[in-house]
């Protein structure tokens, strides 16, 4: 049984891999066909959030190496670093500021991997898989909606402004 959630674990992981990869693969060779929204980032936060995407994918790995081992403390421990917190939250606003809607979609992936540890505390394997789809789901979600736009500063400012701006007015933000 083991090896079976094993394989299952690293399936999951090695399918959003292949996806991301095809779908960065088709926008290079077709800009034009690339329909995701642009998310208006300055040079600086768009390598700070590839950073982040990278560890978080980094935690995925550990996470799975966790599960295949049978060690929930492990689990929760990983899990803790892509939760769910005020820094996080602060941190994808300030992010998704230019971009109406990526703010939601970010936390969204936060407060999945919550579920993560959740289940790990259970010490239910098949819950901790479960909330571990759920989890990357988020990812596939939002890397298929949204494609990194880098902007210069001033740009950035304006459409922030603007963007907040809208949201203040609708009473979103």
């Amino acid at each position: 049984m083991r090896n079976a959630t094993w394989f299952l674990a690293a399936a999951v992981v090695v399918g959003v891999v292949a996806g991301a990869q095809a779908q960065h693969q088709s926008a290079l060779s077709s800009p034009a066909a690339d329909t995701r929204k642009p998310l208006p980032l300055t040079a600086m936060m768009a390598e700070h959030q590839k950073a982040n995407m990278r560890e978080h994918l980094a935690a995925i790995q550990r996470i799975v190496g966790a599960v295949a081992r049978d060690d929930m403390t492990e689990v929760e421990k990983v899990t803790a670093t892509i939760g769910s917190s005020e820094s996080m939250g602060r941190m994808c606003d300030h992010m998704g500021a230019a971009a109406p809607g990526f703010t939601p979609m970010a936390l969204a992936f936060h407060r999945t991997a919550d579920g993560i540890a959740v289940a790990a505390r259970s010490g239910d394997r098949k819950a901790v898989l479960t909330a571990l789809d759920a989890t990357l789901q988020t990812c596939v979600g939002c890397h298929a909606a949204w494609r990194q736009e880098v902007v210069d500063e001033g740009t950035w400012q304006r459409i922030a402004t603007e963007s907040g701006a809208a949201h203040g007015a609708a009473g979103t933000h």
